[in-house]
């Protein structure tokens, strides 16, 4: 059974933070490269970031980039996406996915696995 469980979305203000989780179960996780994607109403499911086991080097969307960080705890099976000066256009259903590629890329089609999706929504 392979689970991905996001947690920590809800409602903010303009320019508040909010830090997502993402817990893994039935997959090894430290050979897991994750990404995190988000949808919104009316809007194609759209790459945020990820970041890479092999490297554990992050890379992000030019629209998130300098406000997001992702970060990886393997002790933890967990993967964190630390949002920053959070704007009402980052209002979306946000999710993680895994694959065990060794250099997965922006598109969907790369990942295996997807977590159910936590909604966040940033009020002006």
């Amino acid at each position: 059974q392979v689970q991905l469980v996001e947690s920590g979305g809800g409602l903010v203000q303009a320019g508040g933070s909010l830090r997502l989780s993402c817990a893994a179960s039935g997959i090894t996780f430290s050979r897991n490269s994750m990404g995190w994607f988000r949808q919104a109403p009316g809007k194609e499911r759209e790459f945020v970031g990820l970041i890479r086991w092999i490297s554990a080097t992050p890379y992000y969307a030019d629209s998130v980039k300098g406000r997001f960080t992702i970060s990886r705890d393997n002790a933890k099976n967990t993967v964190y996406l630390q949002m920053n000066s959070l704007k009402p256009e980052d209002t979306a259903v946000y999710y993680c996915a895994a694959t065990s590629t060794v250099v997965p890329g922006r598109s969907q089609s790369d990942y295996a696995y997807w977590g159910q999706g936590t909604q966040v929504t940033v009020s002006s």
